[in-house]
């Protein structure tokens, strides 16, 4: 029962506090793609990658009470920032959690900015192209963010990065 959410309650028990549903839609993407075992579909939108499962069983934890989420207006729009509860906590403490180490994995995501996440998603979410093919395309569809050739670059190194950290788990 409820395994699936039990794995996303981990991702907050490992990784604290998570400011923004797009860079949690980032964070599980790209542990999805980097072969942790997340099975929730995605599919591609406005801001990449997008699991319409990952928000329903976000919503569901909520209403369970496991995870608080607080609505703050920034400007001209809401942030969401998430948090495991103690009754979060206590039922992740009793549930059987089959999950590879991720606590350096998610903390290392959770300090990367959304729009970076946003990159680092696209970037992945087209790997089964060349890469010449898989730059132009990043660029064509997310051309209102002007990403630079640097930060596609940083962000080439960055997959390489986490495929490391999931091939050597220090935790």
């Amino acid at each position: 029962m409820l395994k699936e959410h039990a794995k996303l309650m981990k991702v907050f028990s490992e990784s604290g506090e998570i400011i923004g549903r797009k860079k949690l839609q980032k964070m599980i993407y790209i542990a999805k793609k980097l072969d942790l075992p997340f099975y929730e579909k995605y599919d591609f939108h406005f801001y990449g990658p997008y699991s319409e499962e990952l928000t329903l069983q976000v919503e569901e934890l909520c209403n369970l009470g496991f995870l608080n989420e607080v609505k703050e207006k920034k400007g001209g729009y809401y942030q969401y920032r998430y948090a495991l509860t103690d009754q979060g906590n206590e039922f992740l403490n009793r549930a059987e959690v089959n999950m590879p180490p991720i606590k350096e994995y998610m903390l290392d995501l959770n300090e990367q900015s959304s729009r970076f996440l946003e990159l680092v998603s696209t970037i992945l979410f087209f790997d089964n192209l060349e890469d010449d093919e898989k730059k132009d395309k990043v660029f064509t569809v997310k051309s209102k963010l002007r990403y630079t050739d640097e930060e596609y670059a940083e962000a080439i190194g960055y997959i390489g990065k986490l495929k490391q950290i999931n091939e050597n788990p220090s935790h």
